[in-house]
């Protein structure tokens, strides 16, 4: 298992776009084969500030993930709110709480 962390800066004006289509497609994300967990932050001190912070079964589950037609349609509506380019990270999950 290991755990996928992205940073996403947005316009501010973008922000409810954003936050309407996370919820519209949290749950297919969260359904897609692989895919343990799902969550979304939001910085404390800059509201235009998240992070998705997902667990993978295995590399191969995101990325059979990040090549399907649902990744696609998410990238697309998402990638033109971001005010800068977004930063991820895959780290290895060394320890969970039950």
């Amino acid at each position: 298992m290991f755990t996928r962390i992205v940073k996403m800066e947005f316009e501010n004006e973008t922000v409810p776009t954003f936050l309407i289509n996370f919820e519209d497609v949290k749950s297919k994300i969260r359904n897609f084969p692989g895919c343990q967990f799902l969550e979304l932050y939001k910085d404390k001190n800059d509201a235009s500030i998240f992070f998705t912070y997902s667990r993978w079964e295995t590399e191969n589950d995101l990325e059979n993930y990040r090549e399907s037609e649902l990744f696609r349609t998410v990238w697309a509506t998402t990638k033109k709110l971001f005010r800068s380019k977004p930063q991820a990270w895959s780290v290895d999950t060394l320890f969970t709480e039950k």
